[in-house]
């Protein structure tokens, strides 16, 4: 008489069939989450080709559009803090619905009124959609290619999270522009279409499965913790300040771009003012792809010498009045970007022990974004007493040189 125990049980048809719905379901909802991902951030762009309208019709001046821009970074670091962390918890896929939530909160508030209070409000309220999202997206694409793939390693699901958060940057820009340019209400259609999108996301988002199974019992709530290594604050502030440097970069293309290419060049063509922000985020997130495999050291190193260079090539277009070399050298700065904040973080990542990592970049995250706020803030400032195109020289000469000096710092700890 044989007997079959458990472990040699063999696998049924209808286990196999099980098992392979179970990874197909997971590798449908990991594309649906990128999808989301993807709609999300560009949603959070959308509006910068559309400042020059706002200017226009409110006759808003550059140093408005500084400060509507700005409350988009405060509300991504205040939800980075208070619940970006918390779909450990309560798991990754209410944590997005909350997010792409909160962006369709922020669409109706743009389509209500294009006054300045609304304006803050739905730029506030997109900051938070997008804080709260990015780790939760990032750990839940991970997660469900784990699912799908067993044993293919994390690199696709990160190149995935990267594309969909820089390529969603970059994308919004570029469709914002696209729908002022040709089609009618430049200010209500591009967020009745993102109304539209982000309404489908939330839908199919609800049907993604989920990855984490919450604690029976939960721990009382906390903030995110923000810590700097004590033994190391010499290589973490030298990675943030690298960081900083980088997003000042995105924050100048993104609220200014359009400000100085009406200003100092003369173009005001909406597509072409989200065709250069576009140009600047997805050069950034093809360089992160093609040298996904250098060291942070040479990432660092040539991402400030593509930074250096594409900040004099831009200035130099501004100088000249050249449209062309102003494209140029924000592709050239773009991708430089990239490279410098993906060598901050693998350089603030690997200060840190695995069980305190997370506020360890919890820290670089808000030291960055400090850098999308504060100089985009004082170049608006510039922007009431000095002509613009001496602006646009002095935000390129003051972030170059931050720029080498950060990354002499980097190199020389290590």
């Amino acid at each position: 008489m044989s007997i079959t125990t458990a472990a040699a049980r063999p696998t049924l048809v209808s286990d196999r069939d099980d098992d392979h719905r179970h990874r197909a379901r997971h590798a449908t909802g990991y594309w649906v989450v990128a999808l989301a991902f993807l709609s999300v951030m560009a949603f959070a762009t959308v509006p910068t080709p559309l400042y020059a309208i706002y200017q226009q019709e409110a006759g808003f001046a550059p140093v408005v559009v500084t400060v509507v821009f700005a409350a988009f970074a405060v509300g991504v670091m205040v939800s980075l803090l208070l619940a970006g962390h918390l779909s450990d918890a309560l798991g990754r896929r209410p944590l997005i619905l909350v997010s792409i939530g909160v962006e369709v909160v922020s669409a109706l508030v743009f389509l209500a009124s294009t006054s300045l209070p609304a304006l803050l409000v739905a730029r506030l309220l997109c900051g938070i959609g997008v804080g709260t999202l990015t780790a939760s997206a990032t750990a839940h694409l991970g997660e469900l290619r784990g699912v799908a793939r067993p044993g293919a390693g994390p690199r696709h699901a990160a190149t995935v999270a990267g594309l969909a958060n820089i390529g969603g940057l970059a994308l919004g820009p570029l469709v914002g522009g696209l729908i002022a340019e040709y089609a009618p209400a430049p200010l209500v259609t591009p967020y009745a279409v993102f109304l539209v999108l982000l309404v489908a996301a939330a839908w199919a988002t609800s049907r993604v499965p989920e990855t984490v199974v919450p604690p029976e019992a939960r721990a009382p709530y906390r903030p995110q913790r923000v810590a700097v290594p004590t033994e190391s604050r010499g290589a973490f502030w030298a990675a943030g300040a690298s960081a900083c440097a980088a997003f000042a970069v995105f924050g100048m293309f993104t609220a200014l771009a359009p400000t100085f290419l009406v200003t100092v060049l003369g173009h005001r063509d909406h597509l072409l003012a989200g065709t250069v922000t576009f140009s600047v985020f997805a050069s950034a997130a093809l360089a992160q792809v093609l040298a996904g495999a250098w060291s942070p050291q040479r990432q660092l190193r040539d991402g400030t010498v593509g930074l250096v260079a594409g900040l004099a090539v831009v200035a130099a277009g501004g100088a000249l009045a050249s449209l062309p070399a102003f494209l140029v050298g924000a592709v050239v700065a773009g991708a430089g970007v990239g490279l410098v904040f993906r060598s901050a973080v693998a350089r603030a990542a690997a200060l840190a022990p695995a069980e305190v990592r997370g506020e360890v970049l919890a820290a670089l995250f808000l030291t960055a974004y400090a850098g999308l706020t504060v100089p985009v803030l004082l170049t608006g400032l510039a922007l009431l007493v000095l002509a613009p195109v001496t602006v646009l020289l002095g935000f390129a000469a003051v972030t170059m040189a931050a720029a080498v000096l950060t990354t002499w710092r980097g190199l020389a700890l290590g």
